[in-house]
């Protein structure tokens, strides 16, 4: 069941983000570090109702951030529609245990339902150039690659851009 997430969340959160971090490291995937995510964003998250938890037998097994507001570092990106009305997925992280189950899939589900209920034009996210996992499986839900960002703190290489027009 998707839910809210909320504050008294964010410690399972963080044990979800370092598990997932050591699980990619483990693949040679240096996507996600000490650095990112941490504490704060999904605090920030919580605080504007972004958050949102996927809990199975009363465990939070996996999360989500759908935000509107546009981060700063994807001003200079060419998107295929207007700088408005547009819904932003941050920090999609299910736990290693709960991984090729389809758990991603309906997190995803559930924030492209979000977004066509409340009308947003389009959904854009970022993932890693070296995470071929995640390029395959937002390529194959019809997320088009865009133009490339840089995160020097997580890593040398870019992030791309993608965006799903609804």
């Amino acid at each position: 069941m998707i839910r809210a997430g909320n504050i008294s969340d964010i410690d399972t959160i963080l044990n979800i983000t370092k598990s997932c971090a050591a699980h990619m490291i483990q693949n040679g995937i240096y996507q996600w570090n000490e650095h990112y995510p941490n504490k704060s964003s999904f605090v920030n998250d919580a605080e504007n109702n972004d958050l949102y938890v996927d809990v199975e037998n009363e465990e939070i097994i996996a999360c989500i951030s759908l935000c509107v507001k546009m981060d700063e570092v994807y001003m200079p990106i060419t998107w295929k529609t207007k700088n408005q009305n547009n819904l932003y997925i941050h920090r999609l992280a299910v736990h290693p245990d709960f991984q090729k189950k389809g758990v991603g899939k309906n997190l995803m589900d559930f924030a492209e339902n979000y977004a066509r209920e409340k009308l947003y034009k389009s959904i854009r996210l970022d993932t890693f150039s070296k995470n071929k996992r995640n390029l395959k499986f937002y390529e194959s839900r019809g997320y088009h690659r865009l133009e490339s960002i840089y995160f020097p703190k997580q890593s040398e290489f870019p992030f791309y851009c993608y965006e799903l027009i609804l």
